[in-house]
């Protein structure tokens, strides 16, 4: 059921919401087909995928190209499209660029910061809506723990329901001290997905990089579920030496024309 209204009712029965970024058709479909609940094709794609410095260097053509991507991979899954940094500098350019990313395949569209005249711009498209809190990416240069003050707690919480006042669908909160997540999740009624928000959100979401383990970097609020790095590493380095020492392609791995095309070939 591609339905935002799913979520609000795993919420309401306490049924934990599984979120884990995809940037590609391969890991769509795997990810579909393992039961993961919602795919979030997010501008981290630019620091993961694409070699980008930041994610302020992600464009709309990039998260187009790989929203499409992800929906060709993965054709009945619920898709969560970022909108890069710079789209929603107005209500209107934003409910322009969240009409653009729900033709390339998005269900539901996501932005960074306490901007509840977004979600209603984008919501008045008939767009489903998630906000973002907290560690903010696309606006915080410095990626450290937000709101671990009494006062920006409780900034946060302000933020979060206007937002949940203006009609957001979800809302991510990122690298924020558990007992203010858990705060925030009991004050609105949109579902809450955590990222290093410790155990008491309404659901998870982290970055399928860091989960598959594609680079040595690991974090606090990761959790590995394979090696995909050193299996990659291993790989590459096995098939440059077999190239480099005649071992492959071997016999078995080579064509051949029928005898009688051969003889008529003169070989």
């Amino acid at each position: 059921m591609r339905d935002a209204a799913r979520f609000f009712q795993m919420k309401r029965q306490g049924e934990k919401i599984a979120m884990l970024t995809a940037y590609d058709a391969p890991n769509a479909r795997a990810q579909a087909e393992g039961g993961v609940d919602i795919l979030l094709v997010g501008d981290s794609v630019g620091t993961n995928i694409l070699g980008y410095a930041s994610e302020r260097e992600v464009t709309m053509a990039d998260m187009v190209h790989h929203i499409a991507a992800v929906r060709r991979g993965a054709p009945e899954a619920y898709i969560v499209g970022d909108l890069p940094y710079a789209s929603c500098a107005t209500p209107q350019l934003a409910a322009q660029n969240a009409k653009t990313l729900r033709a390339a395949g998005a269900d539901m569209v996501k932005f960074e910061g306490a901007l509840p005249d977004v979600v209603r711009a984008i919501k008045a498209e008939g767009i489903a809506v998630c906000c973002h809190l907290g560690l903010e990416p696309q606006n915080h240069e410095e990626k450290r723990l937000k709101g671990k003050t009494a006062a920006d707690a409780k900034a946060l919480i302000d933020n979060a329901r206007a937002l949940d006042a203006a009609g957001m669908d979800m809302l991510v909160l990122e690298l924020i001290p558990e007992e203010v997540a858990r705060a925030v999740t009991q004050a609105v009624k949109a579902p809450t997905i955590g990222i290093g928000a410790g155990r008491f959100t309404d659901g998870q979401v982290l970055v399928v990089c860091d989960t598959l383990g594609y680079t040595q970097n690991n974090f606090k609020h990761n959790k590995r579920y394979a090696d995909h790095g050193t299996t990659m590493r291993e790989a590459a380095a096995a098939y440059a030496h077999d190239v480099h020492s005649g071992a492959f392609p071997a016999e078995s791995n080579a064509f051949k024309m029928p005898k009688e095309e051969r003889e008529a070939f003169g070989v």
